[in-house]
């Protein structure tokens, strides 16, 4: 029993409308496929998305990490010994969060296929649909207003807006998702970054005053300043989540010792893989904060591997789910589908899939 190959695969798949946020606007996901392939055939993928302003990781650079150093650390070795190949794996390099993270996620879904059980059922759980949210992308308030009905007319029920690109317009903006949302649907705050911390605050204080009902703000400040992160969440009702703030188990007790937040996004391309986004959640819950898992923008692949971690770990709110719904066709066979702000898991062994060699 021994893995024989790692093979890496290059994918750019267009979005069906504009991703805008407070650090970028991309119209493609950009990402590079890890696929472990075992001495019985078996083949297990993993997903190192590229994101410049979040995580700094590149495809080339994804790709020279696990061909030069992960993949050569990986080939002879059991798959089923999972623990030890993904301690070998976090400990190889250092950084590369996205390529540690795919390699991780390859592993588990080898281990899950060798086993023939899902990979939900591998993490130790059975549900088979989880909900997810939907992104507003940054926009003028007639733009949000437009988008807002769109997605409540699509059956979403959890809207996330993008704001902090300009904090002058932006409580303008999360009115305008208000009305056209109506009372019922939750609306979450996303400035990546984007504010000072009196600008969140004010803006923050302007939402809570007019009653517009947001359920959480994330990432109001950059993420370098937990002063400010605290700062803003002492200052407010309205609760606080960190995520770029948040890499690692390292990162996140460096939060709540601050108490610098009251939730945290835990992602697996930041965080290295399933290995330590399932210590995480362990440790947010430990010290009572909340916790939801989330994505970059990124394929079937690696949204399959949150969704089944959300569906065997559950979260205190509902998960931000939706990258892969953007995508105008998937480079994937098999894997997770989307009905509204449902997202079915396959059933099949791992994640479900197989990479469609057109992708």
């Amino acid at each position: 029993m021994s893995i024989i190959a790692v093979r890496t695969h290059r994918i750019s798949v267009p979005l069906h409308t504009p991703f805008v946020t407070a650090l970028r606007r991309a119209t493609s996901a950009e990402s590079l496929i890890v696929e472990i392939i075992d001495d019985e055939g078996h083949s297990g993928y993993g997903e190192a998305p590229q994101v410049w302003q979040v995580t700094g990781d590149s495809i080339a650079g994804s790709q020279s990490c696990v061909d030069s150093m992960l993949g050569p650390l990986l080939v002879g070795r059991d798959p089923d010994d999972l623990l030890a190949r993904c301690r070998e794996v976090a400990r190889a390099v250092a950084e590369n969060h996205s390529a540690k993270g795919a390699v991780d996620v390859a592993l588990h879904d080898l281990a899950a296929r060798r086993n023939n059980l899902s990979l939900v059922r591998a993490l130790g759980g059975n549900a088979t649909t989880v909900p997810t949210d939907v992104t507003l992308a940054a926009g003028e308030p007639t733009e949000v207003e437009a988008a807002t009905r769109a997605r409540v007319g699509e059956g979403f029920t959890v809207l996330k807006l993008k704001v902090g690109a300009d904090a002058a317009g932006d409580l303008a903006r999360i009115r305008a998702c208000r009305d056209a949302a109506g009372p019922e649907v939750r609306i979450r705050l996303d400035a990546n970054q984007g504010w000072t911390a009196r600008e969140a605050v004010r803006i923050i204080r302007g939402v809570e005053e007019a009653d517009l009902g947001v359920e959480f703000v994330e990432q109001p400040v950059p993420r370098w300043d937990l002063d400010g992160l605290a700062w803003v969440s002492q200052r407010v009702d309205t609760p606080i989540m960190a995520d770029e703030s948040v890499f690692n188990v390292r990162d996140l007790t460096e939060v709540i010792r601050r108490g610098a937040a009251d939730l945290v996004n835990v992602k697996l391309a930041k965080c290295g893989g399933l290995t330590a986004a399932r210590t995480m959640i362990e440790l947010a819950r430990a010290h009572g904060l909340g916790v939801i898992v989330g994505s970059m923008m990124e394929s079937h692949v690696g949204l399959g591997a949150a969704a089944a971690l959300v569906a065997a770990h559950g979260t205190t709110a509902v998960s931000d789910l939706d990258a892969a719904w953007w995508l105008a066709q998937s480079p994937v066979d098999g894997g997770i589908t989307y009905a509204g702000s449902t997202i079915t898991l396959p059933t099949g062994p791992g994640l479900g899939l197989t990479l469609r060699e057109t992708a």
